[in-house]
């Protein structure tokens, strides 16, 4: 009787959470997999069409652009962020004085609301009124068109996006202070140098760290939107869309959610493709030890 009162008690407390889950996680999962399969407006009941929308993606070039532009930001947000957070993170992992405030400074862009920084880095992106070209006119160099040039924008975008590694920084520099120091003692005592150490200690020795990253920061860059949709829009001509800018768009601007709702099971369809890759490949370079 007491085990039943517990029972009741534990559910009567965890129930509004395993609603919300219900609700708003697992409802809304299960019907974007159904609407993938249909023709479906919000205004009209969805119609069964198969996969016709996943054939329609491969005919739509709008969708290969974006695409395109997904992989890209892909290949230069996931390796950029990497090196930018072990270098942060080799730099503060150092005791000095000071060093908690810097580590906070570090660490302060990541909480900034991203709508105010990216007004803020459009002002200092900008071709002709913004700190970075009038840093390069002072050296002489004719700053490029950051925000204007669609060959440009998605570097400038990733560039941009380096302004928030702190966070991954702080992982890796918390698994750069797990390493025993009687190891970096021991290298030293054998003469290695700093690269030596780096490459045959730090680096292996972080690499559980490195996972997490490259599972989290690949899931993120998959899903990118926030940065080029708020700076640019998916412009310009298009050159900065990403697939989910153009989900965004067939949703909720053209009601669409049918079609809005097989991108995001091929998204997802990707980024379990990757996570597996990683998964597969991480026993050849990931070490526990």
């Amino acid at each position: 009787m007491k085990k039943h009162k517990q029972f009741f008690t534990a559910m009567f407390f965890v129930l509004p959470g395993i609603i919300g889950l219900l609700v708003f996680r697992i409802y809304p999962i299960l019907a974007s997999f159904f609407f993938s399969f249909t023709e479906y407006h919000i205004t009209l009941p969805p119609k069964w069409v198969g996969l016709e929308n996943f054939k329609e993606l491969f005919h739509d070039p709008l969708f290969i652009k974006s695409l395109q532009n997904t992989f890209v930001y892909f290949i230069g947000l996931v390796p950029v962020g990497l090196v930018v957070g072990i270098l942060l993170a080799l730099l503060l992992v150092k005791d000095f004085k000071g060093v908690s405030f810097f580590r906070a400074v570090m660490y302060m862009p990541s909480v900034v609301p991203i709508y105010a920084f990216a007004v803020v880095a459009l002002n200092f992106f900008n071709p002709y009124l913004g700190l970075v070209n009038g840093f390069l006119a002072k050296l002489g160099v004719p700053g490029p068109l950051w925000t204007a040039d669609d060959k440009l924008v998605k570097l400038t975008i990733i560039l941009i996006a380096q302004w928030g590694a702190g966070q991954q920084a702080m992982i890796l520099m918390a698994a750069m202070k797990d390493i025993p120091k009687e190891f970096y003692e021991s290298a030293l005592i054998d003469g290695a140098n700093k690269w030596q150490i780096f490459k045959k200690i730090t680096l292996p020795l972080i690499t559980p760290a490195i996972l997490y990253y490259f599972i989290t920061s690949s899931i993120l860059a998959l899903q990118f939107f926030e940065l080029p949709q708020i700076m640019f829009g998916g412009g310009p001509n298009n050159a900065s869309l990403s697939i989910a800018i153009y989900l965004y768009r067939h949703a909720f601007r053209y009601g669409n959610m049918g079609y809005a709702s097989a991108m995001a099971w091929f998204i997802f369809l990707i980024s379990l493709g990757v996570c597996i890759l990683y998964f597969r490949t991480s026993k050849k370079w990931v070490f526990y030890s």
